[in-house]
């Protein structure tokens, strides 16, 4: 791979892991209120497919690294997370919703499984308008389990849709083992009957590069969709409010001991990850500075962007 490409992986998931450190701190200073799903942990799949898909992308709430490393500064996504009117929604959206047309970034979504056929239908617009590029949609191994889900896969199948669906499987849906709900741990076969499917190490991000890539090409060239399962885990619970006791202290090692950020870092010039750390930490202490500041949203736009005022800038 080329070195200033790895240098930005590295940089893009340091950047990650301090954001969500900052995150987690300003939560419990009360700073942060709502919902906080924090992806420590998870960097390497959320950085691998962020830079190397190009099209439209659909995520699930756990979106704060994804946001990040599709292009949005870690200043608007700290003041989004801070409820200010500088935020990238505009603190209207919180941590589940981070939204930017100009980034083909359709957000996060609090429903499980919800965003699915939102994906299929961008995707359709896609071929319809006879556009050279697709859709992605990521989203967790408990919403494979949703009836959206298995209508997503068929009619993105049955029309050739130009859709990478993306299955984070880091093995528990809230705190539910996915073998209490499902016969088999791999997802990948309730869709086998349906399209092609990748497995690939969810922790490391060169691999998640590489297979993201490879899909992107794949959709391009009108083959249909592909499916491809992620295998991760995450070193906090599922929300901030989550103690993450259902995981023993031997899982959360083993679990701990994949570091996506510390596996790249044996590939980086010791130098440069030094510099690049430093540079990180001003960066979020930056973020947190900017948020603090920010104006609150004034109450008498509570109903602004309810409606369109100005027509569809950005329709499809």
């Amino acid at each position: 791979m080329d070195k200033t490409l790895m240098q930005d992986l590295y940089y893009s998931m340091l950047l990650g892991r301090y954001f969500e450190y900052a995150a987690k701190e300003n939560y419990f200073q009360g700073s942060i209120s709502g919902f906080l799903h924090l992806d420590i942990g998870q960097e390497g799949l959320s950085v691998g497919v962020m830079k190397a898909f190009e099209g439209d992308v659909f995520t699930t709430y756990r979106e704060h690294v994804m946001a990040l490393s599709r292009g949005m500064s870690a200043k608007t996504v700290m003041a989004e997370l801070f409820g200010k009117i500088d935020g990238v929604s505009k603190g209207r959206g919180g941590s589940m919703h981070m939204f930017s047309p100009e980034l083909n970034f359709y957000g996060g979504d609090a429903i499980v499984g919800g965003h699915i056929p939102n994906a299929v239908g961008c995707a359709y617009a896609r071929k319809y308008q006879g556009k050279k590029t697709g859709s992605l949609v990521v989203f967790g191994d408990g919403a494979t389990n949703c009836g959206g889900f298995f209508e997503s896969i068929n009619i993105a199948s049955a029309q050739k849709l130009p859709l990478v669906f993306l299955c984070e499987n880091n093995q528990y849906a809230i705190g539910t083992r996915i073998d209490k709900v499902s016969s088999f741990t791999k997802q990948a076969k309730k869709v086998e009957a349906y399209m092609p499917t990748v497995e690939v190490d969810g922790m490391d991000v060169i691999a998640v590069y590489e297979a993201i890539k490879k899909a992107g090409e794949y959709i391009k060239e009108g083959k249909g969709p592909i499916f491809i399962e992620a295998m991760t885990c995450r070193f906090e619970g599922h929300s901030i409010s989550d103690a993450n006791k259902y995981r023993s202290s031997k899982e959360m090692k083993e679990c701990k001991d994949l570091d996506p950020i510390k596996k790249l870092k044996t590939l980086i010039n010791e130098d440069y990850s030094e510099k690049i750390e430093i540079q990180v930490i001003q960066e979020i202490e930056e973020a947190v500075a900017f948020a603090q500041e920010s104006p609150e949203p004034s109450l008498k736009d509570l109903y602004k962007y309810m409606f369109t005022q100005e027509g569809l800038k950005h329709a499809l």
